[in-house]
């Protein structure tokens, strides 16, 4: 509940403070006195619009606080946890506006956005003025009402979350269809070029290597002769050159023994012996395996043309580019198997979601079928109670696809005068037929649910005598188990009034001023008396005052 509305510096408020009531809370006052003032400067607490043209001395910014008791609001206590705001048992939330146009709110003293306090104030306070009778007319306001009553909102909370679920694999299975038509399209493109690539069935760095064969093979007559040639001067011409080394190392061997000055030059030309031995033979092995093999080079050749035709294709020049297209076609064909694998999976779980919300959605449609002619009964016999004892409203259920409130839109249908034409509420119900409806709808809803506290700004639109009396019984009545905040010009309305509050003007230094009162109870019988006989009440007038706040 609202426990105390602080205002300053708003409009033609400078200061005042309001402690309200637990019961039905009324506030009256002349035309013009200010009530939708407080009205407007209750609704920026609770997340509404700021504009510096509110503020009343131009060189101060304007505050509204609202201190609210929540103990028993689990929701509450929960989103300010989850959001990570104090809370110490009471909370408080602030508006400042600025004289430079800017606003600030405030939950318990720590700053946040609009949002979080508009979430905030939804779980406090339902905000009925005159023109929020035009969501009666809406569908989803509507619908709401009927699950409210019918209890479908045990059921809301798994449906929605598995419809979002649904909803986002059939955006997947759309995605996944692009996907496939994609590589579709190209599969048959891509299987060709990787047969083309499996059939030559290339090994790493093959064609490098046989080029280098081709290379040995094409010239082999040339290499042979050359190093036979080598080999023969080496080692086994007529004056091989190893024989005349040998030779020349044992005559200088001979003369070390007299001058050991050469020993070293004896020594290497002893390494030298042996190594050009050594390497006569090695060339001797090397023009042995040299082979001139013309059915291997043909062979080779066929197989290297084949390799240069698909580097030439694919603007390649080496054997390892070739294999990274093949491993590349590979995988992308495979993705196709495996988007078509995907696709089969997440159609079949999409078919089962969409068979449990089906199920799920016959539930919510058979309550609300079974809750709409009660809902109708209820509402027809208070509106017969709030002086439209002709009008009657009528549910009707319009089929649709499934969607995340069910297969089916819930529409009101209204009929003033007992015509039997029944028209979609928001075409032919005028303003006052509306706010009296939305009285009767609320207090339906308010009797099923812990709605927060109520305020109501002039509901009471274009009805008098016995309708107010009736709609302030159905307010006292929704009072004892909830705050109601109500702004009437109705003295049967005011008569109900568990504290009644009086908005008025009064000049301050050549200003005026809006103040508010809570009235005793002889203030509130003259008040009352006022509201039904002017000015300057009679004896009579009086008398009723007392009878309707009895």
């Amino acid at each position: 509940m609202i426990q105390k509305l602080l205002i300053q510096n708003y409009a033609i408020i400078d200061a005042i403070e309001i402690d309200f009531n637990t019961g039905l809370n009324i506030i009256t006052g002349e035309t013009g006195a200010g009530k939708s003032i407080l009205m407007g400067a209750l609704g920026l607490i609770l997340g509404g619009r700021a504009d510096t043209s509110v503020l009343l001395n131009k060189e101060k910014k304007s505050i509204i606080e609202g201190f609210f008791l929540v103990h028993e609001k689990p929701l509450v206590i929960t989103f300010l946890q989850k959001e990570g705001f104090d809370f110490e048992g009471s909370l408080i939330l602030r508006r400042e506006i600025a004289a430079t146009g800017k606003s600030r709110a405030f939950i318990n003293d720590s700053p946040c956005t609009l949002q979080q306090l508009k979430q905030l104030a939804s779980l406090l306070v339902d905000l009925h003025q005159q023109f929020d009778t035009l969501d009666i007319a809406e569908s989803d306001f509507q619908r709401s009402v009927i699950d409210i009553l019918a209890g479908n909102q045990a059921y809301y909370i798994p449906f929605q979350e598995k419809y979002l679920q649904w909803k986002q694999l059939l955006a997947n299975i759309k995605k996944i269809e692009t996907e496939k038509a994609n590589f579709t399209k190209e599969a048959d493109y891509h299987q060709f070029l990787l047969d083309e690539l499996l059939q030559l069935n290339l090994k790493e760095n093959e064609l490098e290597e046989l080029d280098a064969e081709w290379q040995l093979l094409s010239n082999a007559s040339t290499i042979k002769m050359g190093l036979t040639n080598t080999y023969e001067a080496l080692d086994n011409s007529e004056q091989p050159l190893t024989t005349t080394i040998k030779n020349i190392q044992t005559g200088l061997a001979n003369i070390a023994k007299m001058y050991p000055a050469i020993e070293l030059q004896v020594d290497r030309l002893k390494t030298l012996y042996i190594e050009l031995k050594d390497i006569a033979q090695e060339l001797s092995h090397l023009a042995d395996a040299v082979n001139d093999n013309e059915a291997r080079a043909v062979e080779i050749n066929e197989r290297i043309t084949a390799g240069d035709k698909l580097l030439r294709k694919h603007g390649f020049t080496q054997t390892k580019e070739l294999l990274a297209l093949q491993a590349d076609l590979q995988h992308k064909l495979d993705a196709v198997f495996h988007v078509d694998e995907q696709y089969q999976l997440q159609l079949g779980t999409a078919k089962k979601f969409e068979q449990e919300l089906q199920e799920i959605a016959a539930l919510i449609k058979g309550n609300r079928l079974q809750q709409a002619p009660i809902f109708e009964k209820a509402v027809n016999n208070l509106l017969k109670q709030v002086g439209m004892p002709n009008a009657q409203i009528k549910v009707v259920f319009e089929p649709t696809q499934l969607t995340i409130h069910g297969t089916e839109e819930t529409v009101f249908l209204f009929d003033a005068n007992k015509q039997g034409r029944f028209e979609p509420l928001g075409k032919v119900a005028s303003g006052g037929e509306l706010s009296r409806l939305m009285l009767c709808i609320k207090s339906l809803v308010a009797a099923t649910i812990d709605l927060p506290t109520m305020i109501f700004d002039e509901i009471d639109t274009g009805i008098s005598g016995e309708a107010a009396k009736q709609v302030g019984i159905i307010m006292q009545t929704m009072a004892a188990t909830r705050q109601i905040i109500c702004i009437t010009h109705q003295p049967q309305i005011a008569g109900k009034a568990s504290a009644h509050f009086y908005v008025y003007k009064e000049a301050i230094k050549d200003s005026i001023k809006t103040k508010i009162k809570l009235l005793t109870e002889s203030e509130r019988i003259e008040a009352i008396a006022k509201m039904l006989g002017g000015e300057q009440p009679t004896a009579a007038a009086l008398e009723n005052a007392r009878e309707m706040m009895n």
